[in-house]
C-alpha cells in the first residue's frame, strides 16, 4: 500500500478553507457566512453580480461535481446557469437555512469520499469526462472556496455599509461614520 500523505494534506486544506478558525488566507467559508441574514443572502450589491445565496449554491454545486466525479460519473456536469448558481426569487429563513445545510452536507460528502481512498495514486488519474487529474480538481476546489469566501466577505461588508444587517440602523446617509467594517 502506498502512503497517502498528499491526500491527508488535501483533506486538511479542504477543511481549513471550509471551516478553519485560523486559515492563513483570512476568514474560512463558514466564518465569511457567519452573521449573514436571509435578506443579506438574497441581495445583490449591483444588478450584474451574484448574491451570497447564489455563491453558496455555486460552491455546493462544484463540491457535488467533485463527489460525482470521484464516484466515477462521467456524464455528470454543471452546464446551465440554474445548475451552477441556482435561481432564487426571494430568500427566506427556510431557504437560507437549507442552502447552508446543503453546503455543510456537500463538505461532509466530499471528505467522506476522500476518506474512502487508501492511497495517493488516484490523484494522478484523469477525472471522468475531463482532461485534468483528481489532484488538479481537488486543489481547484480549495482555490475556488478561497476565492468565493473573499467575494462573500466583500459582499457582506458592502451590505453592512448599506445598512442591510441588524447591527446598523439605516438612514438617508447610511450607517454612522466610524462603524467598524474592517473585521477581515
Amino acid at each position: 500500500m502506498v502512503q497517502n500523505d498528499e491526500l491527508i494534506r488535501i483533506i486538511d486544506l479542504l477543511n481549513t478553507t471550509y471551516e478553519g478558525e485560523e486559515a492563513w488566507h483570512g476568514p474560512s467559508l463558514v466564518e465569511a457566512l457567519s452573521g449573514v441574514s436571509p435578506e443579506m443572502a438574497g441581495h445583490r450589491i449591483t444588478p450584474n453580480t451574484h448574491s451570497i445565496a447564489e455563491l453558496v449554491f455555486h460552491i455546493t454545486s462544484w463540491r457535488i461535481f467533485c463527489v460525482k466525479k470521484m464516484q466515477g460519473d462521467k456524464e455528470f456536469d454543471i452546464k446551465t446557469p440554474e445548475k451552477n448558481f441556482g435561481s432564487f426569487q426571494v430568500i427566506d429563513d427556510f431557504e437560507w437555512e437549507a442552502l447552508q445545510m446543503e453546503l455543510s452536507l456537500s463538505q461532509e460528502e466530499l471528505i467522506n469520499e476522500l476518506d474512502k481512498r487508501d492511497d495517493d495514486e488516484f490523484l494522478e488519474d484523469i477525472v471522468p469526462g475531463r482532461d485534468y487529474t483528481y489532484y488538479d480538481m481537488l486543489h481547484g476546489i480549495v482555490n475556488h472556496d478561497t476565492y468565493h469566501s473573499g467575494q462573500i466577505a466583500i459582499i457582506k461588508k458592502a451590505l453592512k455599509f448599506k445598512g442591510l444587517d441588524s447591527d446598523h440602523t439605516r438612514d438617508e446617509f447610511g450607517p454612522s461614520y466610524g462603524d467598524d467594517f474592517d473585521d477581515y
